[in-house]
């Protein structure tokens, strides 16, 4: 604490004024009158009462600067000098009024100018969290932060048949033990699933703007690619959105992880805030019900424990035949002519040439009553229109499916998650395991049955996180009698033995963290394990009644450094 401004102005006014009136008698030759010994006097007393006003007047700044909590020592620095002396007597003329020269108390040295009194002292700042150091691949243009994302990724996947399908599983066709395929084993390393990709954050009108893009190797081989001195896969987009929230409202529009995904955190897109396993099987787990599809999305946020959203994400008039799925019989009228089959997705000969009403519509609530628990209920609805070329009629049906999931802590290391999904009609969704619907001899379609459940634990034990996982697939059977009387559809006695009933897997595996630093990235060890076993509708004579593979992945993968900015709503 400073003197104040007004102490050093007084003290100045004394000394001017003591040397003024002083000056006239002490210029004069010879000895003073008696009168001006006796004004003199007046003077040194008016002056020290003066000096003993300015002394109690820094005493009290002393004991208020106590008082409030400061140091008196520091806060009275630079102020001993005039408390200090009263009148040093050592010094010749002091008391002695018929002296020659005038005495003056000592000028204090000059301060900077303080603040009035009286000063609160500065509270000490408080303690906060430090600031992670900015990535070193991360960079701004203007105000956006521009963060790379992805990782590079070398697997090798070991299967106890050839199902020809490398690191990723289709889970509704591997192989029969009866056919050659079934009696073979493959082994093949891959670094298809290296992912790259880039988030851009922005503040823009008081709204959080998120650019997300991110895509990998999964996209099939080119024409030069032999595998024999070459293995060039094609980049494919994954996702590519930008979503903008401000306040209660939140927008999604491009293509992104579908809304019907089981989300871990809120509603959030972000791959860490979704649940699609830890596995490092490409297509996930068996029973898992996801997309990523172009779309549009709402969100609401009422407070941080409710969300609540709809989407219109593209649709499909699925016919079967992703992921391995069993395509149903058509009528014999429909069978061979092209006409009526462009209207169906096989995801063989049509897939986006296929005309749809209107896109999917999805819906998705959000409840988590703590960090401990998130809940969720969903529901998507799916339409599908048909033209009879023979009768010149229209059909038109919908479908619908329900979700529900939970993610609980049991404790604070160990989680329990159940995502299940039951549906008449968007059978899509299983990763193609179940078609959307049969054809009836009349032209229109009827909707298939199926339900899929993933189940399981997820753990945190320091650097390594274990999981196992149940994921199961059920799907109905549908048929219907052709205008000869034969079977039709799905599921029907006689069927091909590719019209599952049910798939189930069982798989467990980890995830070590060898290393992680925020400047140089992490390196991450991984080993997943997985049986299958599916089992169709129709088992002809002197055939497996169910198909049976075993899996093994090992996965050696190094991940970008750098932690995008915390986004505050």
């Amino acid at each position: 604490m400073r003197p104040p401004s007004s102490f050093l102005k007084q003290t100045l006014i004394v000394v001017a004024l003591i040397a003024a009136l002083a000056w006239p008698s002490f210029a004069a030759e010879g000895e003073p009158s008696p009168a001006e010994i006796s004004n003199l006097k007046a003077l040194l007393s008016q002056q020290q009462q003066q000096i003993d006003e300015l002394r109690k007047t820094l005493e009290d700044q002393r004991r208020l600067l106590e008082k409030l909590g400061g140091s008196s020592d520091a806060g009275t620095a630079g102020l001993s000098a005039p408390s200090a002396a009263p009148a040093p007597t050592a010094k010749k003329g002091l008391g002695e009024v018929a002296a020659t020269t005038a005495f003056a108390p000592p000028i204090p040295d000059p301060v900077p100018k303080a603040d009035p009194l009286p000063v609160v002292p500065t509270p000490a700042p408080q303690t906060r969290e430090a600031t992670p150091e900015p990535s070193p691949l991360q960079f701004h243009i203007g105000d956006a932060s521009i963060t790379p994302v992805g990782f590079m990724d070398i697997t090798n996947t070991w299967r106890s048949t050839n199902a020809g399908t490398s690191l990723q599983t289709n889970f509704g066709s591997f192989p029969y033990n009866n056919t050659l395929q079934g009696r073979l084993t493959e082994d093949k390393w891959s670094a298809e699933n290296s992912r790259l990709g880039l988030r851009v954050d922005a503040k823009v009108k008081g709204a959080n703007v998120l650019g997300y893009f991110e895509g990998d190797f999964v996209g099939g081989a080119t024409a030069n690619n032999t595998q024999v001195s070459s293995d060039s896969m094609l980049f494919r987009i994954r996702q590519y959105y930008v979503d903008v929230r401000k306040g209660f409202w939140e927008v999604l529009a491009g293509q992104a992880w579908s809304l019907l995904l089981p989300n871990r955190n809120g509603m959030s897109p972000l791959p860490a805030d979704l649940f699609y396993t830890q596995v490092v099987d490409v297509n996930y787990t068996n029973g898992l019900f996801w997309g990523r599809i172009p779309g549009i999305r709402f969100i609401g946020h009422p407070n941080n424990k409710v969300a609540f959203g709809v989407a219109l994400e593209n649709s499909s008039q699925y016919f079967g035949g992703s992921g391995g799925g069993g395509i149903p019989v058509l009528p014999a009228a429909f069978a061979s002519n092209p006409a009526y089959n462009a209207q169906l997705d096989n995801s063989v000969t049509n897939d986006r040439g296929v005309a749809n009403v209107h896109p999917d519509i999805i819906g998705k609530f959000v409840f988590e009553p703590s960090s401990r628990l998130h809940l969720e209920v969903g529901g998507v609805e799916s339409t599908v229109r048909l033209f009879n070329p023979i009768t010149q009629q229209y059909f038109t049906k919908a479908g619908a499916g329900v979700t529900f999931t939970v993610n609980a802590a049991l404790t604070k290391n160990l989680r329990v998650i159940s995502a299940n999904f039951w549906n008449d009609g968007t059978g899509r969704y299983i990763f193609g395991a179940a078609p959307n619907f049969i054809v009836r001899p009349d032209g229109s379609p009827s909707p298939i049955h199926s339900a899929s459940t993933v189940s399981g634990f997820e753990a945190t034990i320091k650097n390594l996180q274990p999981y196992i996982y149940y994921g199961g697939v059920y799907i109905d059977r549908n048929t219907a009698h052709d205008l000869d009387g034969s079977l039709i559809g799905y599921g029907f006695p006689g069927s091909t033995n590719a019209h599952n009933r049910s798939i189930q897997e069982i798989t467990g595996g980890y995830t070590q963290t060898l290393w992680r630093d925020g400047k140089y990235g992490a390196l991450q060890y991984m080993v997943q394990y997985a049986y299958f076993v599916r089992n169709p509708w129709s088992v002809a004579p002197n055939t497996p009644k169910n198909a049976h593979e075993t899996a093994i992945w090992f996965n050696l993968r190094y991940v970008l450094p750098g932690t995008a900015p915390t986004i505050r709503y």
